[in-house]
């Protein structure tokens, strides 16, 4: 069986084998299609015979008593009772290469936007174990975004995980598309999963650009594809973001969202017959989301800086999933819809949200710059009520009178056009001398 090639799935797998052993289609309910016993894993890559020589390509996801269960990889017209499935003896995995910077890929790896080879010269497995906790470099150097908000105030390093919480609308995609084109990593790896199909296209010519485009690597599984092509997509951007990784690069690895990865994890889980627990989710999703998210970070050579979408369903920042990806991740970048409301792009609440590396990547001088701005957009958001209604009277706390003086120029720092792009050194010069007037104003204090 050494006769290998690419297939219109974006894998390579096998020619149709013509094996003697073989299972029969004995049930479809669902998306889920039941065959006769055969030897094969959870996870391995099986053809469904519809007619004659064509078939279905379909993934095991469990097996019980009365035989295997399979997903296929597209649709399930034309699937018949008693329709030959033949094991093709491997699991998915990424075919990678230099040559995919600038392409368009879908959630199985194969370029969508034009039959231009990609130059593949290794293949890397889709489940690989995340590196060990001493192989891990320490976190130690700053990432520049590109985003003032998140380079003074929310500082991202080399090899960290940070989740971007969002509600629908807020702005999610254009930050995106700043970081994507302005940011210091040598390679982007963007996945974009579960979300409209019109959306794709809008996001890579109006949010990327052609300068965002030709750094970066994006792997595309629309809302209507199947769950499993969905889910797949996930651990396909994360293979290719390994691969530029171990090659001594330092990868941006952006996946949107895995909120609707963990919604195509769901699918799956129910329909093979796992209990629903945490508003509908089975417990295998929760199983499965620290071994997504544990394979980003630094390893031995190289980094993967993981930024990870999380939709928030009607705004609730404690739901399962945005709560299960908060506590394993190194920090949370929150957009809020009242400061969308308010037209401050990016949305992002600098006070709600939190880098657990920062101290680690920003000099004291930095850090402290950044805090005293912080507490007096504090002092201010907590009195915003009476100085909206003109019932504060100034001179009466010298700390709200500092924060009222300089907000001006601080909303100048947080707030950005998505086409400016803005510089880490920069930013932190700007930080620091507003920070050192405010100190003037409150008389040395800090």
């Amino acid at each position: 069986m050494n006769d290998w090639q690419a297939t219109d799935i974006g894998v390579a797998i096998a020619q149709t084998p013509r094996f003697a052993v073989h299972g029969r289609v004995t049930r479809v309910i669902g998306q889920i299609v039941e065959a006769t016993s055969l030897e094969v894993a959870v996870g391995e890559v099986c053809r469904i015979l519809v007619s004659g020589d064509v078939g279905v390509l379909a993934q095991v996801v469990g097996f019980h008593d009365r035989g295997i269960m399979l997903m296929p990889l597209g649709d399930l017209d034309g699937i018949h009772p008693g329709d030959v499935v033949v094991p093709l003896g491997r699991s998915l995995y990424a075919e990678v290469g230099e040559g995919l910077i600038g392409r368009v890929l879908n959630g199985l790896g194969r370029p969508i936007d034009s039959d231009r080879p990609i130059g593949v010269t290794r293949r890397y497995p889709l489940s690989a174990e995340p590196p060990g906790p001493l192989e891990r470099n320490r976190i130690q150097s700053a990432l520049s975004t590109g985003v003032r908000a998140i380079d003074g105030f929310l500082t991202v390093g080399r090899g960290q995980r940070i989740g971007i919480m969002a509600g629908s609308g807020v702005g999610k995609s254009v930050l995106l598309g700043m970081i994507a084109r302005h940011t210091s990593a040598d390679v982007n790896v963007i996945a974009l999963l579960g979300e409209r199909g019109r959306e794709v296209r809008e996001f890579i010519e109006r949010d990327l650009g052609p300068e965002g485009l030709k750094r970066s690597v994006i792997v595309v599984a629309t809302s209507d594809q199947a769950a499993v092509v969905r889910a797949t997509g996930a651990l396909v951007a994360t293979a290719i973001a390994e691969y530029f990784r171990d090659a001594g690069k330092d990868v941006l690895l952006m996946m949107d969202s895995v909120t609707r990865v963990a919604m195509a994890w769901r699918e799956v889980g129910l329909s093979i017959g796992e209990p629903p627990t945490t508003k509908g989710y089975p417990p295998s999703v929760f199983a499965s989301l620290p071994r997504l998210l544990e394979r980003a970070g630094t390893g031995r050579r190289g980094s993967i800086t993981g930024l990870y979408t999380v939709l928030v369903e009607g705004d609730d920042f404690n739901e399962p999933v945005a709560d299960s990806a908060r506590s394993i991740l190194d920090g949370h970048i929150v957009l809020s819809r009242r400061l969308a409301n308010q037209k401050h792009f990016p949305a992002i609440d600098a006070l709600d949200s939190v880098s657990r590396v920062r101290d680690q990547v920003t000099a004291r001088e930095d850090l402290d710059a950044a805090n005293v701005l912080l507490a007096l957009e504090a002092t201010y958001r907590n009195q915003e009520d009476l100085i909206t209604v003109g019932a504060y009277k100034p001179g009466t706390d010298r700390h709200l009178d500092t924060a009222v003086a300089i907000r001006p120029e601080l909303l100048g720092i947080l707030r950005q056009a998505p086409e400016d792009k803005g510089d880490l050194d920069a930013t932190r010069f700007r930080v620091r001398e507003l920070a050192n007037r405010a100190r003037q104003a409150l008389g040395g204090a800090k």
